[in-house]
């Protein structure tokens, strides 16, 4: 199976396997809803939504977010509204098989305020630089003239590992993988990167069930923010020359995450 992968790279699983805590099936077995979530609102929803918009800059805070989400609370629309779209981007994958199709409605949903409408859920066709704040050129993502190939492949390890069998293990760490090989491609204008953390989300959800939607990996992230944007540059400056064999401290932050 691993054998078949298009474009998401499985090398490091030994290693990965014997860097993992002894303690990753009872964490995650131990997982459970926060008791403040109801029927029609959840906590973790809230979490991932907030920590992963703070990720990317924005001003919010989770206390604010659930009074706004859970009581009513009115906030002003641009406070809240990038959140809420995401939120959104969450409860559909929450009740939606993770295909193309919906991978693409998920980014139309969470960058409704982020990007025009003919970019939303649709793939780029521009140059792609990540910047640091200063101006200086950090990455360098794939040429949009690859970018459709990219995807397809990736598309295709996807809905490989979707229907194959594997152990914990396995799931979490190609969870990591779909994260980190779909925001080096940096498909879309905007928005890749909560694309990439519900992605990342929804596969353990796909083969793990809905605990998995209680792991607070956007917050891990968050909290560690600084070193979540080193993981990511390690790799390399530019898509063709990407060294995956660097990504195990990137692919080892979802796991940790389960401690918090």
């Amino acid at each position: 199976m691993k054998e078949s992968l298009k474009v998401i790279p499985h090398q490091l699983f030994p290693e990965y396997q014997e860097r993992l805590s002894k303690t990753l099936s009872i964490d995650f077995e131990s997982l459970s809803d926060a008791e403040i979530s109801t029927g029609t609102f959840s906590f973790y929803t809230s979490v991932a939504s907030v920590f992963s918009s703070k990720i990317e800059g924005e001003d919010i805070d989770l206390d604010s977010y659930v009074k706004h989400k859970k009581f009513g609370i009115a906030f002003l629309p641009d406070y809240t509204r990038k959140i809420d779209d995401l939120y959104s981007a969450y409860l559909f994958a929450q009740g939606n098989e993770l295909t193309v199709d919906n991978i693409l409605h998920a980014h139309r949903l969470l960058s409704q305020h982020i990007v025009a409408r003919h970019y939303q859920g649709k793939l780029r066709t521009q140059n792609m630089y990540v910047s640091t704040p200063d101006g200086r050129i950090e990455y360098v993502a794939a040429s949009p003239f690859i970018v459709g190939e990219e995807m397809e492949k990736l598309y295709a390890d996807i809905d490989l590992l979707c229907h194959q069998e594997m152990d914990l293990q396995e799931v979490f760490f190609f969870a990591s993988l779909i994260h980190l090989v779909f925001v080096k491609i940096h498909p879309f204008n905007d928005g890749n990167g909560r694309t990439a953390r519900l992605l990342e989300k929804w596969f353990l959800a796909q083969k793990l069930g809905e605990k998995a939607w209680f792991i607070q990996s956007e917050k891990n992230s968050y909290q560690q923010h600084q070193g979540y944007y080193n993981n990511l540059r390690i790799l390399g400056l530019e898509y063709p020359e990407l060294d995956y064999r660097k990504a195990l401290p990137f692919l080892l932050m979802l796991p940790a995450s389960l401690s918090i």
